[in-house]
């Protein structure tokens, strides 16, 4: 958001430390927030800027909280108040809600949270569609998705660039479900984000949910909403996550590990694309796109009964896999090169090199964590370094991978290593066709031709029969 239209917080607690650690949080975030420790103090505030929602504390030393928010309701009724307490007073939380609060968060809680409340406020959803009218887009790579994409998509690889195209190409049916998988690590909300802000969707919200993050007590209330009163602590009407990212996009992180009781609900949700808040019979029509991950063998899961096979088709009508960077060596002296500009701007170190050592100790490790562990390794490179020089002692890795020349001297026979590999992979994972292609980080069209040029074929037991 421009700073025009950062929405503007006061955050009214007589807890100065928690004031200010939330503050810090609202400043490296797209918000203008101000703390205020008193009443009085939050008073003139009010009176000497322009507040579009106040976080305020119920109880506060000397005056009740609740006679707080009726005055700021009163001179202020546009004004969006979330109300906060490390008390389990539920009568205090009522009433707050009667007088015009728009949501209670009980302490402590985390700053995802907070953001979620906020995010469904009214104001916030009119800033948002007003920004994203007012932005022009004239081409592909736009200043919303620089702001929106992590940059450590940085490489050269045929395997990262082909993974490059194949999301521009998602992105040109903005109503199709796509499942893109991958390690930890691999950047797989970032591939997401790409897909949303290079798509016609990107001028609506891209919401990402944890699937596994959600309580079972909370699960048809988060995606579907819920009607106010129709459970305890239902204080308002809520929206769920299909109707916040109407004409948006929904991606689901960690899709493989959705409660099983969920996931019937959300096929049906994605197929008519109607949901039914929690408490109400009224139908809500939304259109999104729901783009899903895992770093999971979701056949493995279908197989063990674990995930919905119907649910697995619906979202997977385009499939990206996103190979580890182990398997795309070429991708490392980029990306460290990036990271390294990255924090030594950051941290005020300029002028860094990184010695030729370097990206050869690199080059030998496997990277189980993969990008990411890349990245905070130069963080922690660049913050313990004494010189302008990053050396291999910054580098506190062990290598991992076989020497090269050791590993060749035992077969020089590419084509035989190479159907050894296909031999290997499908044995691993049963003779799953894609998942020894995602095994092997190729396509499945690609494993079948290589499968054709080695006449290697699948019985009916699924055992591998080499031709003479």
């Amino acid at each position: 958001m421009s700073i025009a239209e950062k929405i503007k917080i006061l955050i009214l607690d007589d807890e100065k430390q928690f004031t200010e650690e939330l503050n810090g949080f609202f400043q490296d975030s797209e918000y203008e927030s101000v703390e205020a420790n008193t009443a009085a103090e939050g008073m003139r505030v009010l009176k000497s800027h322009v507040i579009d929602l106040l976080i305020l504390d119920v109880r506060l030393p000397g005056v009740n909280g609740l006679d707080i928010l009726k005055e700021v309701k009163g001179q202020y009724p546009a004004m969006e108040v979330i109300i906060i307490s490390a008390h389990g007073d539920m009568d205090t939380v009522i009433k707050a809600m009667r007088l015009g609060a728009f949501d209670y968060l009980r302490k402590p809680f985390r700053y995802i949270d907070i953001q979620i409340a906020i995010e469904r406020t009214q104001k916030y959803l009119q800033l948002h569609r007003r920004l994203k009218q007012m932005e022009e887009r004239n081409s592909l790579i736009s200043k919303n998705l620089e702001e929106k994409i992590d940059r450590q998509f940085i490489g050269i690889s045929p395997q990262i660039l082909e993974v490059f195209d194949q999301a521009i190409t998602a992105s040109n049916y903005p109503d199709s479900n796509v499942l893109i998988t991958g390690e930890s690590g691999t950047g797989k909300e970032n591939i997401a984000r790409i897909i949303h802000f290079s798509s016609a969707r990107k001028e609506h919200v891209f919401c990402a949910v944890n699937s596994s993050a959600i309580t079972d007590t909370l699960l048809e209330s988060e995606f579907f909403g819920h009607k106010k009163g129709s459970f305890t602590g239902a204080f308002n009407d809520k929206m769920g996550f299909f109707e916040v990212c109407n004409q948006g996009t929904l991606f689901l992180d960690e899709i493989a590990d959705m409660p099983f009781n969920l996931q019937a609900k959300i096929l049906r949700a994605t197929e008519e694309k109607v949901v039914t808040r929690v408490g109400d019979t009224k139908p809500i029509h939304t259109d999104f796109r729901i783009i899903s991950a895992t770093n999971h063998n979701i056949d493995g899961r279908v197989k063990s009964e674990k995930f919905r096979l119907d649910l697995l088709h619906r979202l997977n009508t385009l499939h990206i896999h996103i190979p580890a960077l182990r398997e795309r060596p070429e991708d490392i002296k980029p990306l460290l090169t990036h990271f390294v500009e990255l924090y030594a701007t950051r941290f005020n170190k300029p002028n860094i090199r990184i010695s030729k050592e370097v990206f050869g100790l690199l080059a030998t490790y496997d990277f189980p964590g993969n990008v990411r562990e890349l990245r905070n390794m130069a963080e922690r490179a660049v913050i313990l370094c004494k010189s302008n020089v990053l050396e291999i002692s910054n580098f506190p890795v062990k290598p991992q991978k076989e020497n090269p020349v050791e590993r060749v001297s035992e077969s020089v026979n590419l084509k035989q290593n190479e159907f050894n590999l296909i031999q290997k992979a499908l044995k691993n994972v049963d003779y799953n066709l894609q998942a020894a292609a995602d095994a092997l980080g190729i396509h499945r069209d690609a494993l079948s031709r290589k499968m054709l040029k080695f006449n290697i074929t699948l019985s009916s037991e699924k055992k591998i029969r080499i031709p003479s």
